[in-house]
């Protein structure tokens, strides 16, 4: 129990590391109180306006009387046959839009619940290195151990992620890939996931 008049800790948030974003936010605003005209490619933040399509739409929406409860807790339908399609259309992979289709608040809130419902305490995540900072997130907030994978060039990434696999106990549950890749915009082809799901039915 903490002292009295001592912040109170809490250890999942103390396993977390530094929110990236943070630190250059802070570098950022240091820089400009300081009078430096700076350019910020720190985050891919948007600047333009949204299309007038869309704010329309919006307003309209926003103004009927039978939009302001809940909505359905995986999304609208309509929008997850849209995700469905968009899926058939762009990589010829066929979705069910009503199990394998789901809306989320961006891709960190996703990803954060994805792997609080599936890991448990002491588990294995697998996450390349260099990767984005924010996909461990999830996994050390619930409790699961995170083991990097050097995905750089002069490095056979698929050997590393072998041994990965073989010398972690408990078993990676999970590993976390996207690309094209941030912070390096390493792309790869298709017969690089078919390795990666060949490997993980062979330790399976």
């Amino acid at each position: 129990m903490a002292e009295q008049g001592s912040p109170r800790r809490f250890a999942r948030i103390d396993r977390l590391p530094p929110y990236v974003f943070n630190i250059t936010a802070e570098l950022k605003m240091a820089a400009r109180r300081r009078g430096e005209d700076i350019i910020d490619l720190s985050m891919g933040n948007p600047d333009g306006a949204t299309p007038p399509h869309i704010v329309e739409k919006l307003v309209q929406v926003a103004q009927r009387e039978d939009t302001h409860g809940y909505s359905t807790s995986k999304g609208i339908p309509r929008l997850r046959r849209a995700i469905s399609n968009w899926y058939k259309e762009r990589y010829e992979v066929d979705i069910d839009p009503e199990s394998e289709a789901i809306v989320t608040i961006g891709s960190k809130e996703g990803l954060a619940h994805l792997m609080l419902a599936t890991l448990d305490q002491g588990d294995t995540v697998l996450v390349p290195n260099p990767s984005y900072p924010i996909h461990i997130y999830g996994a050390v907030i619930a409790g699961a151990q995170v083991r990097s994978v050097p995905l750089v060039p002069g490095v056979d990434f698929f050997a590393e992620l072998e041994r990965a696999i073989r010398g972690s106990i408990p078993k990676p549950k999970m590993m976390i890939l996207g690309f094209p890749s941030n912070p390096t915009a390493q792309c790869v082809e298709l017969d690089f996931f078919e390795r990666v799901i060949a490997l993980a039915k062979q330790y399976d």
